[in-house]
């Protein structure tokens, strides 16, 4: 198993950690806040065809796993579109489903919805003549504020409160060695003083990405003073602009 990585930094007057390259930890709180798994994406698209591996949910479950023993949270905030779709429950295989019913049983799990997730709540409490798989635990709401902080699946243009979301899984496109990569990132807002908002990286194996400075990021993020991209690189995180506010 590779090490989970850390990378301390300050935002919203306190400290938080970039954990494992896709998830953030909040000492304050002892929490975990991981956004876009999309578990049963793979079994989602083999379904309507596309034959995929249906390993995708047993391997962001043992990543998530790994990000809560390292960090020793005892909490976990799952920022929206957690399952790839509102049937996506019933379609996990025995291991996963046992994998999330033990880590929700372990810890203080909240369930923020997204818009893959319409009848999250239905679907995890087992709703009457629906054939669920072998329930999990945990709490759903649409979205909650924590300590001053917002937490929500998708950024809302013109907040001035401190947030946390996902929805857009952004990756920063970057040229290292004559070669360009991408590596998801955290996008953060600063509005000149000690509130700002942030943008999680996407945490689930088959989620892909959008351009960190993509215009419907951007736009999302809006009032800002500077919109930067926050990368890990050797247990610190290196900052990129992405979009300054005109003198």
């Amino acid at each position: 198993m590779v090490p989970v990585s850390f990378a301390p930094f300050d935002f919203a007057g306190q400290e938080w950690a970039f954990a494992d390259a896709r998830a953030l930890y909040w000492p304050r709180e002892q929490a975990l806040l991981v956004a876009d798994l999309h578990l049963e994406k793979a079994s989602f698209y083999a379904s309507h065809g596309q034959m995929l591996p249906p390993y995708d949910s047993r391997e962001t479950l043992e990543r998530l796993a790994m990000a809560i023993r390292a960090t020793g949270a005892r909490r976990v905030f799952c920022l929206g579109d957690n399952f790839h779709d509102s049937a996506g429950i019933d379609r996990m295989e025995p291991h996963a489903a046992g994998m999330l019913a033990a880590l929700t049983r372990a810890t203080d799990w909240v369930w923020v919805a997204g818009n893959h997730d319409p009848a999250l709540d239905a679907a995890l409490m087992g709703a009457p003549g629906r054939n669920t798989a072998p329930l999990v635990g945990g709490t759903v709401v649409d979205e909650l504020s924590l300590c001053g902080v917002i937490l929500r699946h998708r950024a809302r243009a013109g907040e001035t409160a401190p947030e946390l979301s996902g929805h857009y899984h952004p990756r920063l496109r970057v040229a290292l060695k004559g070669r360009r990569i991408a590596r998801p990132c955290l996008v953060i807002a600063n509005d000149g003083h000690l509130a700002g908002r942030m943008i999680l990286p996407a945490f689930g194996s088959l989620t892909g990405g959008m351009d960190a400075g993509a215009p419907e990021i951007l736009d999302a993020m809006q009032p800002a003073a500077a919109i930067d991209a926050l990368l890990p690189t050797a247990n610190r995180l290196a900052r990129f602009p992405l979009w300054r506010r005109a003198a």
